[in-house]
């Protein structure tokens, strides 16, 4: 496999506690890969520690070769890596394109690319002008990887997108994805919902007490559902 994005030996603490143990995970260029685990097994962290919003204490994060550990936080996304956390962080006051704007002006990006957003996207088109606190859960979540990819990154990290919204919405997401991955758009994802993994991701992670344990394709996990029960405690 070609490596795009390449994380070896890290580790990261919160204080005196060490909440990471020598993570090491490969990212190809329009892959997919999921990251499975109990709740605090480190999964949140480790996309956080590659945005270098926690620092790491040691090992490598590099992207097309390039060292990110040690950058400043608002450096990663300039070279090239989006992050969607948990919990959207939108702008509630702004509209919907001024959301967008802020995310265009991150990496200098223009008309072109925010017809591409758009068009991914065309539930957005139609609300524009409609302050982005307003939106359902759903579309909230549109507009956060709608401002992700104003970016237009080539890792995007997403942190259990599907989280409390309705089935359509989670099928909108994972056809998103699945449409990046057409477009070249490396995704790391954070996802309990078993059978979204299996839908939109080529391999899955499995992490337990910040350490990985063990590293599958969809498929064989489709063929040993046990692993689930293993690490994540659900059949």
């Amino acid at each position: 496999m070609s490596e795009l994005l390449a994380i070896a030996g890290l580790d990261c603490s919160y204080g005196e506690v060490q909440v990471l143990h020598g993570i090491g995970l490969a990212l190809a260029k329009g892959e997919v890969l999921c990251l499975l685990g109990r709740n605090g097994a480190g999964k949140t962290t480790t996309l956080k520690a590659i945005m270098g919003l926690i620092p790491a204490t040691a090992g490598s994060i590099r992207l097309n070769g390039r060292e990110l550990t040690g950058l400043p936080a608002h450096e990663v996304p300039k070279a090239g890596v989006a992050y969607v956390p948990q919990g959207r962080r939108l702008f509630a006051e702004m509209t919907v394109a001024e959301n967008i704007e802020i995310g265009l002006m991150a990496r200098g990006k223009g008309k072109a690319t925010r017809d591409m957003v758009l068009g991914l996207f065309p539930r957005l088109a139609e609300r524009l002008n409609q302050r982005s606190g307003t939106l359902s859960g759903g579309e909230q979540q549109m507009l956060a990887m709608a401002r992700a990819l104003c970016l237009e990154p080539e890792v995007l990290l997403l942190d259990e997108p599907t989280e409390g919204l309705m089935p359509s919405m989670i099928e909108k997401i994972r056809e998103t994805v699945s449409k990046l991955r057409g477009l070249g758009v490396s995704t790391i994802l954070v996802e309990q919902r078993v059978e979204a993994v299996l839908a939109v991701a080529d391999r899955v992670a499995f992490i337990e007490n910040g350490r990985n344990r063990e590293t599958m394709t969809a498929a064989a996990l489709r063929a040993d559902p046990a692993a689930v029960k293993r690490y994540v405690g659900v059949g």
